[in-house]
């Protein structure tokens, strides 16, 4: 099970958000400095969001993302304000080895299906940010149906993976809701990541017995509630 610490950039800094909501954040200084800062505790791979992006559409933070990109030379999977196949298609080709889709593949499913067609099916990552049993899209503010029913549809489409973000406990650091994260790992045959509520060792232990191939840890990882080096030796 492989590790992602989180690199979220707001107004070119690297931030933690509750619940998605930009209001409430906390600051952690300079984005290279903090993912240098997981490389050098043995992290291999990075999960990048351009949250400037995800709020705006913007392309605010491309050229410190691109330098991030360079700097650090490990496997960087990037989501946030990937609105178009275009956008997608302009972070592949910069270097980012993994794109997350999550409103456009969605409003515009065919989208996973072009882009894992021109670039093979591990460049591409469905979003399902799930409230309540439901995708929820724009902000987290507008539903979209069924978590499990997309997933199925992602993978029929091409997605090489899922990205599997529990908008119920999500930066709340208190712990992890097991039973969609179960309920999605069995009802599809490709890999899924987990994301949200990720707290403690012991949670990561017990998704990694669930079936999930990744986890990504942000609030948590930042505030010093869990250590990267206890996640590592977990998912060994």
């Amino acid at each position: 099970m492989r590790v992602f610490p989180a690199v979220d950039i707001l107004d070119g800094r690297c931030v933690q958000l509750v619940q998605g909501k930009r209001e409430n954040k906390t600051e952690y200084g300079s984005p290279l400095d903090n993912a240098k800062r997981w490389i050098d505790e043995g992290a291999d791979a990075l999960h990048v969001i351009n949250l400037d992006g995800a709020f705006e559409g913007s392309l605010k933070n491309a050229g410190l993302i691109k330098e991030l990109i360079l700097e650090t030379g490990v496997f960087v999977q990037l989501g946030g304000g990937i609105r178009s196949v275009e956008d997608a298609a302009g972070w592949l080709d910069a270097g980012v080895d993994r794109v997350i889709l999550g409103t456009l593949a969605i409003e515009e499913p065919e989208s996973v299906k072009f882009l894992s067609e021109e670039y093979g099916r591990e460049a591409i990552v469905a979003g399902v940010d799930a409230k309540a049993g439901q995708v929820v899209v724009r902000g987290w503010e507008k539903s979209a149906g069924d978590y499990i029913e997309w997933a199925k549809k992602f993978e029929m489409l091409g997605a090489g993976s899922l990205l599997f973000t529990n908008v119920d406990v999500e930066g709340l650091q208190r712990g992890i809701s097991i039973d969609p994260v179960k309920r999605l790992v069995e009802s599809t045959s490709i890999s899924v990541i987990a994301a949200g509520g990720i707290s403690s060792p012991s949670d990561v232990a017990t998704l990694k017995n669930t079936g999930v191939d990744g986890i990504v840890l942000g609030s948590a990882l930042y505030s010093g509630r869990i250590a990267l080096k206890d996640a590592l030796e977990i998912c060994i």
